[in-house]
């Protein structure tokens, strides 16, 4: 498990990510914000490509081509001096941190992405064995900022107290790495540690709290009636607990909340009066911004 007290403030390359670029850049522009005030020591490089996670869950993209992308993104990272990938989207998190893992470990995945890599001119983008730690090397943005929720609250201006609100973390953080994340992985409380911090009245357990929000990528549309039972359960729980914000960590969860709880009104004839945010959002407000 990691420990908060370990999470870096400096040196992280801030990972851009298509589905917070294609539909909420608010989450970018609020993260950049927030590490600002913070004094967080980061960067964002033009020549940093996506993930492929979006194409690699829709089954567009094999695992090979991932890995091979991912090593050039390393290459990125390398040569600025910002070695920490700290990501926005949980998404981005798992897909690089199983790259690098791969790149370690399967001798053949890697001499097939160097080969590719010296056979396309690109050299340059060689990933040497263990020159990245699947583990001591990627975050998510929420980590750093519940490393740095005192400091948060401090700077609060905003009083959320009264504002009933709860936390959806997201699966391809706290499910498929279980054992790298911080805290304890069957209650997952990141996001509520912020959210406390800033002095939020957060709903530390309601039921089916670890329950997936239901996208599945591709499960959202292709088993669209399953995706969306889940996606209701989730939300019927949130309302019988008396949730007013619910927060999130994850671009693809929060599209499935977000602009699915209309349609699920609609389908399931109910209504929820939730707001549904991104954590950095949350954080940006909280602090003025």
């Amino acid at each position: 498990m990691k420990e908060l007290v370990d999470v870096p403030v400096k040196g992280l390359l801030l990972f851009k990510s298509c589905l917070v670029s294609a539909e909420y850049p608010g989450i970018e522009s609020s993260t950049k914000y927030v590490f600002d005030r913070l004094g967080v020591d980061y960067l964002v490089s033009g020549e940093q490509s996506c993930c492929t996670g979006m194409g690699h869950y829709f089954d567009l993209f094999d695992q090979m081509t991932t890995t091979a992308i991912a090593a050039r993104n390393f290459a990125v990272a390398k040569k600025e001096g910002y070695t920490n990938i700290t990501t926005m989207c949980a998404t981005c998190y798992a897909i690089n941190k199983k790259a690098c893992s791969l790149l370690n470990n399967n001798r053949q995945v890697i001499n097939l992405v160097n080969d590719n890599a010296k056979d396309s001119g690109l050299a340059n983008l060689k990933y040497e064995a263990d020159s990245f730690d699947d583990v001591e090397n990627f975050y998510h943005v929420v980590e750093v900022l519940a490393k740095m929720a005192d400091r948060i609250g401090d700077l609060s201006t905003i009083n959320f107290a009264g504002v009933k609100m709860a936390a959806h973390h997201a699966c391809h953080y706290y499910k498929i790495d279980y054992e790298d994340v911080a805290g304890n992985p069957e209650h997952p409380e990141l996001i509520d540690h912020i959210a406390k911090a800033c002095g939020g009245d957060v709903v530390e357990w309601y039921e089916d709290r670890t329950l997936t929000c239901g996208a599945g990528f591709s499960q959202r549309y292709v088993n669209r009636e399953m995706s969306l039972k889940a996606t209701h359960a989730k939300l019927e729980s949130l309302k019988r607990a008396g949730v007013q914000l619910v927060l999130h960590m994850c671009p693809n969860c929060q599209v499935q909340y977000d602009r699915y709880q209309p349609v699920i009104e609609k389908e399931f004839g109910e209504e929820y009066d939730m707001v549904h945010m991104n954590i950095a959002q949350f954080t940006a407000l909280a602090l003025g911004g």
